[in-house]
């Protein structure tokens, strides 16, 4: 499972689920985000061996994202992803059984968007990170 947060709005952005990922599936998750939301400046990640294969790599210089890698075994370096992987183990996976990925996937991202829409977050003055329109006028 590949999750994906801008840590400035605290926004979920991805949770890929698949049985493996190789660089090659996190090229795939990203792209679409970029599409999205824009190329980041710095890329912060684990040193897990989809992030630092060459061909990532290498992609990240082409496109002019600049890598950041944590130093392995200090999970407080990338503290909001933890946090979030934390609270995607307790409120999802420690709570669900799925019998398929595709189970799983569809689980996972109806939760993602009550966590990015609904959810109050503390950082965030109790406000979730993409807040829902509450009438049709905007208002």
């Amino acid at each position: 499972m590949l999750t994906v947060l801008d840590e400035y709005t605290r926004e979920a952005l991805c949770v890929a689920v698949k049985p493996r990922m190789g660089n090659l599936d996190v090229l795939d998750a990203l792209y679409p985000i970029f599409l999205t939301h824009g190329k980041p400046e710095f890329l912060r990640s684990d040193n897990g061996p989809e992030f630092v294969a060459k061909a990532f790599q290498t992609w990240l210089t082409k496109v002019g994202i600049k890598p950041i890698r944590i130093y392995p075994g200090s999970p407080w370096e990338n503290g909001y992803n933890e946090r979030f992987n934390g609270t995607l183990r307790r409120e999802v996976l420690n709570a669900e059984w799925f019998l398929t990925i595709d189970q799983a996937k569809t689980v996972i991202n109806k939760w993602r968007r009550q966590y990015n829409h609904v959810r109050p977050h503390q950082a965030l003055n109790m406000k979730p990170p993409v807040p829902e329109t509450l009438s049709n006028n905007g208002t």
